[in-house]
């Protein structure tokens, strides 16, 4: 069982320095539209691996060169760095804390800015990530900023999930979809259910176990 704390979209005022070592968690997922300042605060008071993928809110993350200090001499933060310490999941497969996640930022375009894209280029995104999730076993989460099409979305523009999200859920079939983008307001959320797959919505945290669905030991063997 896998201990997850997963945050997104509001910093959470309860989640103070002595509840988060309270929680212990075993990972950190972060689903998008958190400060990186805030991304750092929660990773430095957990002795736990984080992954995140970027909101439509978050700055442009540019392509890491080697291990590129991410602060400068004068300790100033480089331009288009993502949280340090956090490995970013979007359109990748990351193995962490004994679970396979399964990442894709961002949300549907409705305005200029970063991690914005078109359904059909959302299309294109979701086929790069079920190439490269075939590369290992069985996917635990799937991490997203915004809800699949008609699971959770809104009907205004800015809230309109993603069509390809259907897809990958049928393809990875993961135990967790797992996101953020659609603030509740103090309404309830429920869960949605897709076949294996429970959906959902995390803001502002949540804390899971989670089972892998490969042990350590079965994924040695292969």
């Amino acid at each position: 069982m896998v201990r997850v704390l997963v945050v997104s979209d509001e910093e959470a005022s309860n989640l103070g320095v002595r509840t988060l070592r309270d929680l212990a968690p075993d990972l950190v997922l972060a689903a998008g539209d958190l400060p990186w300042s805030y991304l750092e605060y929660v990773g430095s008071c957990v002795s736990a691996p984080m992954v995140f993928v970027p909101g439509n809110h978050d700055p442009e993350i540019l392509r890491r060169r080697g291990r590129r200090d991410p602060f400068t001499e004068d300790g100033e933060r480089r331009e288009g760095l993502g949280p340090h310490g956090a490995t970013n999941a979007d359109q990748q497969v990351i193995a962490a804390a004994g679970l396979r996640i399964a990442g894709l930022g961002g949300c549907v375009r409705y305005r200029p800015g970063p991690h914005q894209y078109t359904q059909a280029q959302y299309a294109a995104r979701a086929r790069r990530l079920l190439r490269r999730a075939k590369r290992g076993g069985p996917v635990d989460v799937l991490l997203t900023h915004a809800p699949p099409f008609g699971l959770g979305d809104a009907d205004d523009r800015p809230h309109v999930g993603i069509e390809a999200l259907h897809a990958v859920i049928e393809r990875l079939q993961p135990s967790w979809h797992l996101h953020g983008h659609v603030h509740p307001y103090g309404q309830p959320m429920p869960d949605r259910q897709v076949g294996a797959t429970t959906i959902r919505n995390v803001i502002p945290w949540q804390v899971l176990d989670i089972t892998p669905r490969t042990s350590p030991v079965a994924a040695a063997r292969r």
